[in-house]
């Protein structure tokens, strides 16, 4: 038999979830034909067939998670995997083969494998929209009941169905709670006037000239750094991660070396990301690789927080809604256009006066000031 293997999708994604087959068990397709669309957390994927063939087995249905290296398909004939390969796919007999299979040292189950119990209470959790994968049983061994199906329906009709975080927020969450278990983070907030900005300003390329500005005039933000090994790496470009909302989740698309390229490149770009964004064809390479990042979350609401670092980037900015308010000039009141802004850093990797100094250059730049 041959097994084509999920292969790898980019830079930092190790799994994918599947979204739809494009084929059936025992069928005859050829080679580049689609196989699968899987949805990974940067965008869905169309994955072609390596090989010509009969499909024997496919592994997984639709929802399911597969990691990189894992089987997607088995194809009738004999010789080699096809696809990227990761560890190998090991049988003790033809029963095993058909249940099991081995990857590295780590045996996983797969077709028969799920939650332990009885038929009818599977045609009765199905009935109900119950999930058996997210029940404990009750029941002998850890069996789950009749009971512990009725028990969770009725918490379903209570307090709302179960969903389960997929795709871009599944990744989110992750990369929340790596972040607040090894950064340790500071914010610093202050006020850009922008009452010298002509009528028409983007507001967002303006925000990225100053980081681009900030990060020249203090490097020490544009870095990464590695907390196990104590290292830290100065970036020779500054890539800028720009969080966009939607209603997938959070996508974090990338400007690659902004200090280099016009605002009119720049707003090309994100627009053309943006789009990608929405009609999920983003390419995962457009998603990784950040030196440091942007939230403009004052387009919807907001005037100040505390944006979370993500390693191994040290530094993220937040710029909140901008509003009129009332300040002294010369003794005399005025009402002009202010924007706040957050700094958060991670102080393992700079000092307290670098994140300063980097958020006075910044401030300067957006008042039109010259940079000291």
């Amino acid at each position: 038999m041959k097994y084509f293997k999920l292969p790898d999708l980019g830079e930092g994604l190790a799994e994918a979830e599947i979204v739809e087959w494009h084929v059936n068990v025992g069928e005859a397709i050829n080679v580049d034909q689609k196989l699968v669309s899987v949805e990974t957390a940067k965008a869905i994927v169309e994955v072609p067939s390596p090989v010509s063939g009969v499909v024997v087995k496919l592994f997984g249905q639709a929802g399911d998670t597969v990691h990189i290296g894992e089987p997607l398909v088995e194809f009738e004939g004999d010789g080699e995997d096809a696809g990227t390969v990761v560890g190998q796919i090991k049988a003790t007999s033809s029963e095993v083969a058909e249940d099991k299979f081995i990857i590295g040292s780590a045996q996983v189950q797969s077709g028969k494998s799920g939650p332990r119990a009885l038929p009818s209470v599977r045609v009765a959790a199905k009935r109900l929209g119950v999930d058996l994968n997210h029940l404990s049983g009750t029941g002998p061994s850890g069996q789950i009941t009749l009971e512990d199906v009725q028990k969770a329906q009725a918490s379903q009709d209570e307090k709302g169905e179960l969903e389960v975080l997929k795709g871009p927020r599944k990744t989110m969450a992750k990369a929340m709670a790596e972040s607040h278990a090894q950064v340790v983070p500071v914010t610093l907030n202050d006020d850009a006037d922008l009452h010298a900005w002509a009528d028409g300003e983007d507001l967002t390329m303006r925000l990225v000239h100053a980081i681009a500005i900030a990060c020249k005039h203090e490097p020490a933000l544009n870095v990464w750094f590695n907390g196990e090994q104590g290292t830290r790496r100065l970036m020779k470009s500054v890539d800028l991660g720009i969080a966009v909302d939607s209603e997938q989740g959070l996508f974090v698309p990338v400007l690659r070396d902004i200090g280099n390229k016009s605002q009119a490149e720049l707003r090309k770009s994100l627009n053309a990301m943006r789009k990608g964004i929405k009609d999920r064809s983003i390419p995962p390479s457009e998603m990784v690789g950040a030196t440091i990042t942007l939230s403009n979350f004052g387009m919807i609401a907001g005037k100040y927080a505390s944006p979370i670092v993500v390693p191994p980037q040290v530094a993220i900015i937040g710029a909140g809604r901008m509003s009129q308010q009332v300040v002294s000039v010369n003794g005399k009141m005025e009402v002009h256009s202010m924007l706040p802004i957050s700094l958060t850093f991670d102080h393992r990797a700079m000092t307290g006066g670098e994140a300063a100094r980097f958020l006075g250059a910044l401030l300067a730049d957006l008042e039109l000031k010259k940079v000291e």
